[in-house]
C-alpha cells in the first residue's frame, strides 16, 4: 500500500461532490460525484459514484486513466485503485473487494464489497486525459455507533496511538469528529475528554453543569484542539458498526469468574464478547438485558434499550460497572457468535464479486448493493 504525503492543497479546496465546468473546450475531461454521501455498514456493499465526459467527446477510451484515492483529514492519500483502458490494479486492503462498476462507457464509479470499518472517509475520483485531468468527492459513512473507552487502568491514561489501539482490541476504531457530533445530537454525554481519529481531543456535552462543560456555557462538543500523540494523555472515543454474528447473554445458574467466563463462551462456541460488539449489539441487535456480565476487556457491563425501574437508570445505554478483580464469581458473561457466512471467509466475497461481474457482462446491469444517497 502506497501512502502518499503530500498536500495537493489545491485539489482539496475544490467543492465536494459537485461538477466542474471546463474553461475551455479543448478536449477538457469533466467529472461528476454524488452530492451529499453514501451510506451503508459494516459487512454491506457500496457503489461510491463518479462519471465523466469530454468536451469534444472524441477521446479513445484506452487513453483514459481512472484513480481512486482515499483522503484523510491529515491531507495523506492513500491509493485505492487505479485503471489505465483494460488494466486494472487495486491496492492494500482493498484487494479482492473492490472493482469498477462500468456501468456505461463514462462510468467510473467504484464498487467496494464487504465494506470495514477502516473504509470510512473521502474517497477522490480522478479521471485523466492525456494532459487534462478532473476530480470529484465522494464520502462514504457508515452506520453505526460512538462509545468513549479507558482500560482498566483507569482515566486518562492512553496516548494517541494507545487509544488507536485500544479501539481495534474492542472491535472499532477512533471516531472522527463528525461521527462524534452525531453521537452527541443523539443525546451523548460524556465528561471525560477522549482522542479522535484525527489527532484532536474532544467530548460532548448534552447537559451542562459545573463540574462538566461549566453550567453557563451552552451544550456542543468541547475541543481541545490537536494534541501531542505521544506526550499527552486522555480517554478514546470509538466507533463501530453492525456485526456479521450476535452478542448474548450466556444462560448459567451460577455466576463465574472472567476465566470460568472465558471457558464457558468457548464451550458454546463462541467467545467473550468486546465491548464494541456489545455496543452494536445494544444499537442494531436492541440488546435489551438487565444482568451484568464480564467482557473480553476485563469489564463488566450490560445494555439497557428500554430503561424501567430497577435496571440501570433512566436512559438507554450501555452501563458501565468498571473493571473488577477477575477473581470475583459475581457476574455472568456476555458471548459473541460469529455468522456462518463469516466463518467461510474469502470465498463468499470472491463468489459475490465474479457473480456480479458474470451479470455486468451478460445484461450489462448494475451489480446489486446497498448503496443510500443522503
Amino acid at each position: 500500500m502506497r501512502i502518499h504525503t503530500q498536500t495537493r492543497a489545491d485539489s482539496i479546496k475544490q467543492e465536494a461532490n459537485t461538477s466542474k465546468q471546463a474553461e475551455d473546450d479543448t478536449g477538457a475531461v469533466i467529472v461528476q460525484t454524488a452530492p451529499g454521501k453514501v451510506v451503508t455498514h459494516r459487512g454491506g456493499s457500496i457503489t461510491l459514484p463518479c462519471r465523466y465526459h469530454h468536451e469534444p467527446e472524441n477521446t479513445d477510451p484506452a487513453r483514459i486513466r481512472i484513480k481512486w484515492t482515499k483522503v484523510t483529514d491529515a491531507l495523506q492519500f492513500e491509493d485505492v485503485f487505479v485503471a489505465l483502458g483494460r488494466q486494472q490494479r487495486v491496492f492494500g486492503s482493498y484487494r479482492g473487494r473492490v472493482f469498477l462498476e462500468q456501468a456505461g462507457p463514462s462510468d467510473a464509479s467504484l464498487i467496494i464489497q464487504n465494506v470495514t470499518l477502516e473504509d470510512y472517509g473521502r474517497y477522490e475520483c480522478e479521471v485523466t486525459n492525456d494532459m487534462e485531468d478532473d476530480t470529484g468527492f465522494v464520502n462514504l459513512d457508515l452506520e453505526g455507533v460512538v462509545f468513549p473507552y479507558y482500560p482498566r487502568e483507569g482515566r486518562y491514561k492512553l496516548n494517541y496511538h494507545q487509544a488507536e489501539d485500544a479501539c481495534k482490541q474492542q472491535d472499532a476504531i477512533l471516531a472522527s469528529h463528525s461521527q462524534l457530533h452525531k453521537a452527541w445530537l443523539d443525546g451523548l454525554d460524556w465528561c471525560n475528554a477522549g482522542w479522535l481519529e484525527d489527532g484532536s481531543v474532544q467530548y460532548p456535552i448534552s447537559h451542562p453543569r459545573d463540574q462538566c462543560g461549566r453550567k453557563d456555557n451552552p451544550a456542543g462538543v468541547r475541543n481541545y484542539g490537536y494534541r501531542h500523540k505521544e506526550d499527552e494523555r486522555y480517554d478514546a472515543f470509538c466507533f463501530t458498526s453492525k456485526l456479521n454474528g450476535k452478542v448474548y447473554f450466556l444462560k448459567r445458574f451460577k455466576k463465574v469468574n472472567y476465566v470460568e467466563a472465558m471457558k464457558a463462551c468457548t464451550r458454546d462456541g463462541s467467545a467473550v464478547a468486546k465491548v464494541g460488539q456489545l455496543y452494536a449489539a445494544w444499537k442494531f441487535q436492541l440488546l435489551d438485558r438487565c444482568e451484568a456480565g464480564w467482557l473480553e476487556d476485563g469489564s463488566i457491563r450490560y445494555p439497557i434499550v428500554n430503561p424501567r425501574s430497577r435496571c440501570g437508570g433512566s436512559q438507554p445505554g450501555v452501563r458501565h460497572l468498571g473493571f473488577p478483580d477477575k477473581k470475583f464469581r459475581l457476574y455472568g458473561v456476555y458471548c459473541f457468535r460469529k455468522s456462518k457466512d463469516e466463518t467461510a471467509g474469502g470465498n463468499e466475497i470472491t463468489k459475490s464479486i465474479t457473480d456480479s461481474l458474470t451479470r455486468r457482462e451478460s445484461n450489462n446491469s448494475t451489480p446489486m448493493n446497498s448503496t443510500k444517497v443522503i
